[in-house]
């Protein structure tokens, strides 16, 4: 019996790891409007805030490095919905949350972003307020969580964690809504 437990336990975390969106987290928040967030120290741009891009489709990622598998293998997925949408009324924002043990060096996130292709605004999320506001204080778990904000401010799909990749369902599902808001006026 505990082996078979193991088993199940094993290949939930292969699937999580594969980046397919198993689990329905952060359905409650489904239509719910987003709220302004609380980050710093913007690379790519001048300060940005959420009520200023009312009348846009925003995309924010959380993302860390160098150890974050999920966030470098979404990268490219991030840098093609920049290329592709921007034009089209979509704004793909990094927000960088700091995990390792060392301080927060702003020219190694700026590194990083470089190292990523980023060519989107990005931004330090100072204490992962906005993070948690928007997402673990609602009980979820992963940290590279990326919202999808439709133009008046309301969240309309997220990815929960983990990575999407150009031909999985998780890249599909998230482009497809994409494409859905961006179509919306």
């Amino acid at each position: 019996m505990r082996t078979s437990h193991t088993v199940s336990y094993l290949s939930l975390a292969a699937v999580a790891f594969c980046g397919l969106n198993v689990f329905a987290a952060g359905e409650e928040l489904i239509g719910r409007k987003a709220e302004e967030w609380q980050v710093s120290n913007w690379q790519g741009s001048e300060p940005l805030t959420l009520k200023g891009l009312e009348g846009k489709v925003v995309l924010v990622r959380w993302w860390t490095a160098p150890h974050c598998p999920f966030c470098a293998k979404s990268a490219p997925a991030l840098n093609e919905f920049h290329e592709s949408y921007a034009e089209k009324g979509l704004q793909v924002l990094g927000f960088y949350h700091h995990k390792a043990r060392t301080p927060l060096d702003l020219d190694e996130v700026k590194a990083f972003s470089q190292k990523f292709g980023f060519k989107f605004p990005v931004a330090i999320d100072d204490n992962w307020t906005t993070l948690k506001a928007w997402w673990l204080n609602q009980k979820n778990d992963w940290t590279s969580v990326s919202f999808l904000i439709d133009r008046k401010g309301v969240i309309r799909h997220i990815h929960p964690g983990g990575q999407y990749v150009k031909g999985d369902e998780a890249y599909a599902a998230l482009k497809a809504k994409i494409e859905e808001l961006l179509a919306e006026k």
